[in-house]
């Protein structure tokens, strides 16, 4: 019996069964094997009469949109395969993410406080044999997820919203006035929440393989050392399996989390969830400092995340918007969810508001909703950078250096461009002055990365970082547009609005 098996047999529920049900579904996606779904379809007849403005399916990170919109007096329903309930294992985000929430109106500050179970300080960013570095306020929170859909469920009915809970997404038809979902359900648009495994996207992606995967497992466990520092990004070893492996820690209401993760390609050679897990158990002790029967493992954590170079998503059907995960609106470097969702919360919130005001429902406008972000779309540089195809040789610390020199970089201009990074925020002058910086000062690491990330990655990657200068600049010059643009039509403010959201998000103008 493997480390893994004798561990996770331990564990109330199903946990040994369900990961080697997520490597299935691993293999298959890996295999490109998995059939394209034929939910959505269209049909050309008028629909008639709707009931809702927004119908959203998926109710986990869903309710949070549906309760932004049915506050805002639109006609909402929600829909959720089971019952609508937060996990146990907190959500880390910064502090002030979290004021998104005050700003829609969705909490007080009593209610926010109390959806905070954790806060502690600091955390670390540390590589193998290299630098260590500190920061304060980052991903330093962690939200109680069953209080906080609790509350935004109770606000969300309140304000007139419909819940329908054990209710899976089945299908949708498309007409040219409206979405009728699971044949039951008439709707002006529909929004698809229901993640990176969604059938909606999958058939808009036409069953597209990924182009990089990061594949994560850990646990929550009561019996470590008194520690209330956390890691946001941390490696103990060089390359093992092909694979750089990282780490993240958090103190949690009932004990520690802590993770690890790997980033790679979609090939079907690259090893699989319980072979992670097994080197993260084997591992684990020596980087938290504790025996494994030293601790009592409450949670077992597992998970892939597929990233498409072709993101956010849009879909080719005209009522239909990807929210959240769906729309892999999430860097390559992240993990999405919460985190995600939380960010693009108040920008989303008023583009749907706008277009469902506007009547600008069509595919060509809602894109404007998901548009290219070249901060996000520069990172996958640094994915390629931070993995190893699997037949690929390079020095087993060249990662690590790599990343050392970095981060020294980044710690010496200060936390204005450090602290952005870190939460997945990638802006065109920090990222300048690093690059600068580091180029100058480590020579030999940046040139030893070029041969592992390729030549056209490159190059690529160039036009993206040229695209978040310019939008950087235009993101300045938007205020000025902002009295011209209120003197327009409902539906060129729309088009407008969503240019300028653009700017500010795709050049990373919306941290503060």
């Amino acid at each position: 019996m493997s480390l893994t098996e004798d561990i996770l047999s331990q564990l109330p529920g199903e946990i040994l069964p369900g990961l080697r049900r997520a490597d299935e579904l691993l293999a298959a996606l890996r295999a490109d094997n998995i059939p394209i779904p034929g939910v959505v379809q269209e049909n050309s007849e008028p629909l008639g009469n709707v009931e809702w403005d927004a119908v959203i399916c998926g109710g986990t990170l869903g309710i949070l949109i549906a309760a932004a919109l049915a506050y805002r007096g639109m006609q909402v329903a929600l829909l959720e395969r089971g019952i609508l309930r937060g996990r146990e294992q907190e959500w880390n985000i910064s502090r002030h993410e979290l004021r998104v929430f005050i700003e829609l109106g969705l909490l007080n500050q009593a209610e926010l406080e109390n959806a905070i179970a954790t806060d502690y300080n600091p955390a670390r960013v540390a590589f193998h044999e290299g630098t260590e570095i500190w920061v304060e306020d980052v991903l330093n929170i962690g939200v109680n997820p069953v209080y906080l859909l609790e509350t935004l469920k109770q606000k969300f009915l309140a304000a007139g919203g419909k819940l329908f809970e054990n209710t899976p997404f089945q299908s949708a038809v498309v007409h040219p006035d409206g979405v009728i979902v699971n044949n039951q359900f008439k709707t002006r648009l529909l929004l698809d929440a229901m993640g990176h495994f969604s059938l909606i996207s999958q058939q808009a992606r036409n069953g597209k393989k990924p182009d990089a995967l990061c594949l994560v497992v850990g646990t929550c466990a009561t019996g470590f050392p008194e520690n209330r520092t956390g890691d946001l990004l941390l490696s103990n070893t060089s390359l093992q399996n092909q694979c750089q492996y990282f780490w993240e820690a958090f103190p949690a209401q009932d004990g520690r989390t802590t993770y690890m993760f790997t980033y790679m390609d979609a090939s079907p050679q690259r090893l699989n969830l319980e072979a992670l897990f097994e080197d993260y158990l084997r591992l684990m002790p020596d980087y938290q400092g504790v025996k494994l029967n030293q601790l009592e493992i409450k949670r077992a954590l597992f998970g892939f995340f597929p990233s498409y170079r072709q993101s956010p998503l849009q879909t080719p059907w005209h009522r239909i918007l990807p929210v959240g995960d769906s729309s892999g609106s999430q860097s390559p470097l992240s993990f999405g969810g919460f985190g995600a969702m939380v960010r693009h919360l108040h920008r989303l919130t008023v583009g749907i508001d706008e277009a469902l005001q506007a009547d600008e429902l069509s595919a060509k406008a809602l894109s404007l909703l998901q548009p290219y972000q070249p901060n996000l779309t520069v990172t996958w540089l640094f994915q390629k950078a931070m993995s190893v195809s699997g037949n690929q040789q390079i020095h087993p610390q060249q990662i690590n250096q790599l990343l050392s020199a970095v981060f020294v970089e980044m710690q010496k201009l200060g936390e204005p461009v450090l602290k952005p990074f870190l939460q997945d925020v990638i802006q065109f002058s920090g990222l300048s002055k690093t690059l600068v910086k580091t180029g100058l000062l480590h020579p030999l690491e940046v040139i030893k990365v070029v041969p592992q990330v390729g030549l056209f990655a490159l190059l690529d990657w160039t036009i993206h970082y040229s695209n978040l200068g310019i939008y950087s600049a235009l993101s300045s010059f938007s205020p000025v547009l902002e009295p011209w643009i209120q003197k327009m039509s409902t539906s060129q403010q729309y088009f407008w609005h969503r240019w300028i959201d653009s700017w500010k998000y795709g050049s990373g103008g919306d941290y503060s």
